[in-house]
């Protein structure tokens, strides 16, 4: 007999052999993404600290559009993308470096990881953006694997909700090759709200899409992609970031210690050091 509520979820089983037990959010953040290929995590930001990235964000795109020329970003639709976010403000850098992001990356990418690729988006009231289609933080790619190559971790500045857009996903997406039928997306897709100052975790091989933002405001967000050392950084973080005070750490995640030799000599010299 099951003596729970009405429309409660059971909490006895039989015919059990293996358990998982997640014991503290992060762990459960982490059993989500490997399951349904997302999930919410807390960033340990406070309301300073977020108060602080929204000024920054602002700042680092005022500079962004005055080196590059609004003109010239929309003529490649790239006016809603900041890219390499922390060679604009080293706060972005600190924000890639938190401690709750990499225990949560490190956990589910075994091994070393890298930084990929940083970079601010903005999804603007009632306009079409490039973000707003079902894709891959690994796009053109249709394969499948044990644990993830990547990680995708989108910070974000403002609240996502349903009248803003927030972003879609397609639970457990990354574990199957190919985009499902347009039917199956209409059944199973999923809109997740978030609170300012979360990461949305994702498998990069979990397929997501922007939503559209009918609020008269601006969404902002910060888009972290974490992935082993044997993919290329978007663009080369080494060479575009000041270097100085950089932990160990710090340069490793950054791609510093992963970057192609420049000669077999220096190669060689690389496995002796």
């Amino acid at each position: 007999m099951n003596d729970s509520p009405r429309g409660a979820v059971p909490s006895a089983s039989y015919g059990v052999l293996e358990r998982t037990t997640a014991g503290s959010s992060l762990n459960e953040a982490i059993e989500q993404v490997r399951s349904l290929g997302y999930a919410v995590l807390e960033s340990g930001c406070s309301a300073e600290d977020l108060g602080r990235l929204s000024r920054c964000f602002d700042g680092a795109r005022l500079r962004y559009v005055r080196q590059h020329g609004q003109a010239a970003l929309e003529s490649i639709d790239e006016h809603n993308n900041i890219r390499l976010l922390m060679a604009h403000d080293r706060a972005f850098l600190d924000l890639a470096l938190r401690r709750e992001l990499l225990a949560a990356v490190g956990a589910l990418i075994p091994g070393k990881f890298l930084l990929n690729q940083q970079n601010g988006i903005i999804n603007p009231p009632n306009q079409r953006y490039n973000q707003g289609a079902w894709h891959r933080d690994l796009p053109y790619q249709h394969f499948v694997s044990s644990t993830p190559l990547a990680v995708n971790a989108l910070f974000c500045i403002d609240d996502f909700t349903v009248e803003n857009g927030a972003t879609f996903v397609l639970p457990a997406s990354h574990k199957s090759a190919a985009f499902p039928s347009p039917s199956f997306v209409e059944r199973n897709a999923l809109q997740v709200q978030a609170k300012a100052g979360q990461f949305l975790l994702m498998d990069c091989m979990a397929f997501h899409s922007g939503g559209h933002n009918g609020s008269g405001r601006e969404r902002r967000a910060v888009n972290h992609v974490f992935s082993i050392p044997y993919f290329k950084q978007q663009i080369r973080i080494p060479g575009n970031l000041d270097e100085s005070g950089l932990t160990p750490q710090a340069r490793e995640i950054l791609g510093f210690a992963f970057q192609e030799p420049a000669s077999v000599t220096h190669y060689l010299a690389s496995r002796t050091s």
